[in-house]
């Protein structure tokens, strides 16, 4: 299946969204929600107000949205689902530097940042084994 790369992230005045591998489409809100919202629709527009020549073939049949988000934006995007004590529990990381990098107060090094991931790539893969 073909991959559009999305890419979420926190700027000075709000959250914007962009494709890495297509160009020209763009989406940004108030909050990571609102910026994929944004992206989503941005590419549904692009679809339906470009000819059929002018879309890329990454867009032609089926593909799938990945998103890459900066650590601040993913730690506010599942804010509602994690919080600073359960990241503290998967990652290791105390849940006052959670909260520095969630507020944009400091930024993690790539080790902190690829300890989150695999600690969130984990949990997925347990979740995903779960059977009820």
């Amino acid at each position: 299946m073909k991959i559009v790369n999305v890419t979420i992230e926190k700027t000075k005045d709000h959250y914007s969204a962009f494709t890495d591998n297509l160009e020209g489409i763009y989406g940004g809100g108030d909050t990571p929600e609102e910026a994929i919202k944004s992206i989503v629709e941005s590419i549904k527009l692009f679809k339906k107000h470009n000819k059929l020549s002018n879309i890329p073939a990454i867009l032609k049949g089926e593909y799938k949205i990945v998103y890459k988000f900066d650590t601040e934006s993913l730690l506010n995007y599942y804010q509602k689902v994690f919080t600073k004590s359960a990241l503290e529990h998967l990652t290791g990381i105390n849940q006052r530097q959670l909260q520095h990098y969630s507020s944009g107060l400091k930024k993690p090094r790539p080790a902190q940042k690829k300890k989150i991931e695999e600690a969130l790539h984990q949990l997925g893969s347990e979740l995903l084994a779960v059977h009820l």
